[in-house]
């Protein structure tokens, strides 16, 4: 199966690409990217196109030619808000996303439906309050837009995951490509991420298993059903981590 990837060269990204290769059902990754992916470059699998792709607010035929017969995309372009201008992070987080699931309609088919899996974040909601944090309402409004477009279009299968502590710590594949994260982070990461996983697993996110799924939701695999961690509008479902766990098999670990 011919699937898509954004944001690869990040830290989902990074698992996602990695789950893909590692992947036997999938035929073709095609990776849309600013600059060249160094993963990509070292695996040397003809299964990967990188396409350098500037502008994420457009997609013209050139583009869309090379991303014919793909049946998914995992969605994990982002940035953190703490990195980028309010202005910078709806349009990374929200507006590229918006026109990505807009053009790619384009590659779906009334008996193959198209599988876009947005990664979001936990904390997004859809009611933000008064004092809602930029990240968690931008996410929010971007998956009521993509609430509409799989209503608009049912065979747009637009969905929602939102992966909490995510944690690359035990998946040596990634990690020398993984982005230089500010010191603050790397600093407080483990007195942080080891906790979670040890005492709220429900938490924890392992990049490796994180990938795995991501992709196999992009390939159309499990049943989503509407449960207490799978929020639903209309069609559209918003798993949570919790949920990520479930179809990853980890809560038994």
């Amino acid at each position: 199966m011919h699937v898509i990837l954004t944001g690869a060269t990040g830290l989902v990204g990074s698992g996602v690409l990695d789950a893909m290769i590692k992947m036997k059902e999938v035929t073709k990754i095609s990776v849309l990217s600013r600059r060249p992916v160094k993963m990509a470059e070292d695996a040397k699998d003809p299964r990967i196109n990188v396409i350098i792709h500037k502008d994420f607010s457009n997609y013209d035929a050139a583009v869309l030619d090379q991303l014919k017969g793909a049946r998914g995309c995992v969605w994990a372009l982002g940035i953190s808000q703490t990195q980028v201008s309010k202005e910078d992070y709806v349009k990374i987080t929200k507006d590229y996303a918006l026109a990505a699931s807009k053009a790619f309609q384009q590659l779906s088919q009334e008996n193959e439906p198209f599988n876009f899996v947005y990664v979001s974040g936990a904390g997004a909601t859809v009611q933000p309050g008064r004092f809602s944090a930029i990240f968690a309402r931008v996410k929010g409004e971007t998956e009521v837009a993509l609430a509409a477009l799989r209503k608009q279009n049912p065979s747009m299968h637009t969905m929602s995951i939102r992966p909490a502590a995510v944690d690359a710590t035990a998946h040596e594949a990634i990690k020398n490509y993984l982005p230089t994260s500010p010191l603050v982070y790397r600093m407080m990461a483990p007195f942080v991420l080891t906790p979670i996983r040890v005492l709220v697993p429900s938490f924890h996110s392992p990049t490796q298993e994180l990938g795995r799924v991501l992709t196999e939701l992009a390939m159309g695999q499990h049943r989503i059903t509407p449960s207490k961690d799978v929020a639903t509008i209309g069609d559209f479902p918003i798993l949570e981590n919790s949920a990520l766990r479930r179809v990853a098999a980890l809560n038994s670990q």
